[in-house]
């Protein structure tokens, strides 16, 4: 079936496809982000955690770029938000492990933070879970965006 006869929206225009899919997504889309946060903390003392929580927030904001088109999605979590919140993850994962090596034990070594806090354990296994979940999240989103984006220019190699 040829497009001809059809008009595309103009470039920067808004992206509307189907406003049952839209308001669907509207409404879905908090208890999405909830759930994927609750299989985050979960995590720690059940199946679930960080990687499978931030597919499920990281797929929601995918869901949105669907739904609405991929530059409000752009609008709404700019470039800045993913490479901060990929960064506070990474360096939240590190500083836990490398605090658990300060206080005498191994990386991510929970049980060197007992001494310091009677719970440690349980509550920086949840921070290492939600770290993860912002890394795994953020790098889902971000390969959306740069797939979306598409093939900018040729190199060398391409040309050979």
């Amino acid at each position: 079936m040829s497009d001809a006869g059809q008009s595309r929206p103009p470039e920067g225009a808004a992206y509307v496809e189907s406003t049952i899919i839209m308001t669907t997504v509207r409404l879905i889309a908090p208890f999405v982000i909830t759930y994927g946060l609750f299989v985050m903390f979960h995590g720690a003392d059940s199946p679930g955690g960080g990687f499978q929580g931030g597919v499920i927030v990281g797929a929601m904001v995918v869901m949105v770029g669907f739904a609405f088109g991929v530059a409000p999605a752009r609008e709404w979590v700019k470039n800045d938000v993913l490479v901060a919140v990929a960064t506070t993850g990474a360096l939240t994962f590190v500083a836990v492990g490398l605090g658990a090596q300060l206080l005498g034990g191994r990386f991510l070594e929970y049980a060197s933070y007992e001494p310091l806090y009677h719970h440690a354990s349980k509550y920086l296994i949840e921070l290492v879970e939600l770290a993860i979940g912002a890394i795994v999240a953020a790098v889902v989103v971000g390969l959306y965006f740069s797939l979306a984006r598409g093939h900018v220019g040729s190199t060398e190699e391409d040309e050979a």
